[in-house]
């Protein structure tokens, strides 16, 4: 009995919920042999229990193919994240999803929707239970980037259950229209479709769920921000001046919402030469850290241009999954941890909340539009959570 041997067959333990096997996951991490004893530790990512006694169960039966007499598995988890009501974490239209992250942008055409793609997948690969819903819906791109571009979810009931792919939970408009189709809509009908997204698709018990916003500061903001508690936001920008110009709207938008900001990633910060594997610096690199220090938050990675980048986007094979040891896939899954470390943060110091941005006024009524202004609050808008400054 060697620890090559024991490694060799653990391989056939595929982690729960996944295709790939703990040791592709680095998830074992000691191994000790006394005769045919085999003594082990995992570090896990998921919390649940269930995915502990499977793993125990399963690391069992293999080890005992090559004639190990007595299993020890220690399998260490991190600590499952506290209950909150939503008397203390506000409204919640889909309470069975423990994390919300808005991943946002001042301005389209920043890689926004790739980075939301990258982030879930990596989350993913580390054991999270994970949905992206791509809540641009004016842009729809997640379908083809995650290889689902010709698939239609299926109708459960007067529910929609979300396609899978990469691990990944996944609903996007891009899947309930015609390809091509536009959509012209009023910003009540978004905000109605944002409600929906959350209330009407069946997401299961996830650990997180990602968010892709339309770019900007509006109603699909607002609306969002009103119906779950949102754990984290995050701002993709470019490096240029006017990129930045937007991102500092984007962030003080999180702090109008009250939303925790997990950080700032920097898209298009340098170029790959995919030949030489030289980085170079064709737009400005790391201009965003200043911007993120504003707001006293964090410079999360900087994404360099990667010709395999755009590859995995357009073909549905996002790099952080089909090329992860490439420098990008690597720089996404640092930013996929340190999110998942902010997140942890955020629930030890007692969660997200959003009671405080509710409307005050009836269903169907403007605060903007009544006969009295209302008075402004210290943070200069108008009290009532209406969002308009």
């Amino acid at each position: 009995m060697t620890k090559e041997k024991v490694l060799e067959a653990l391989k056939n333990v595929t982690y729960p919920g996944f295709t790939k096997d703990i040791v592709t996951f680095n998830f074992v991490k000691d191994i000790e042999i006394s005769d045919n004893r085999v003594a082990l530790s995992l570090d896990i990512t998921s919390s649940a229990p269930e995915v502990k006694e499977q793993l125990n169960k399963d690391i069992e039966v293999e080890l005992k193919k090559i004639g190990a007499s007595e299993v020890i598995a220690t399998i260490i988890q991190p600590k499952a994240p506290k209950e909150m009501s939503n008397s203390m974490s506000g409204k919640n239209l889909a309470p069975q999803v423990k994390n919300f992250v808005m991943v946002s942008s001042g301005k389209g055409g920043v890689g926004k929707s790739t980075t939301s793609v990258n982030l879930a997948i990596a989350m993913a690969m580390q054991g999270k239970k994970v949905g992206l819903l791509d809540a641009d819906i004016y842009g729809p791109n997640v379908p083809r980037m995650m290889g689902l571009l010709d698939q239609k979810p299926e109708i459960q009931g007067n529910k929609v259950l979300p396609l899978k792919a990469y691990g990944v939970e996944v609903m996007s408009m891009g899947s309930l229209m015609e390809p091509g189709q536009s959509l012209i809509w009023r910003g009540s009908m978004i905000m109605k479709a944002i409600e929906q997204f959350l209330r009407d698709i069946l997401w299961s018990e996830l650990d997180v769920l990602v968010i892709d916003m339309p770019p900007g500061t509006g109603d699909a903001q607002l609306t969002l921000a009103q119906s779950v508690p949102v754990t984290a936001g995050v701002t993709v920008t470019t490096p240029q001046e006017v990129s930045l110009d937007d991102s500092r709207r984007s962030l003080d938008m999180f702090q109008k919402l009250h939303i925790p900001i997990a950080g700032v990633i920097e898209n298009m910060s340098g170029f790959i030469c995919p030949s030489c594997e030289t980085e170079s610096d064709i737009f400005g690199m790391g201009t965003s850290e200043a911007v993120a220090k504003e707001f006293d938050s964090t410079l999360m990675v900087r994404i360099p241009i990667e010709p395999a980048i755009r590859i995995g986007g357009d073909t549905g094979m996002p790099i952080v999954y089909h090329k992860p040891d490439s420098e990008t896939a690597k720089r996404y899954q640092e930013a996929a941890n340190k999110l998942i470390a902010f997140i942890d943060k955020v629930n030890e110091e007692g969660g997200a909340d959003n009671s405080g941005i509710q409307p005050t006024t009836p269903p169907g009524v403007s605060a903007c539009s009544t006969g009295t202004a209302p008075q402004q609050s210290s943070g200069g808008s108008c009290g009532t959570g209406c969002g308009c400054h």
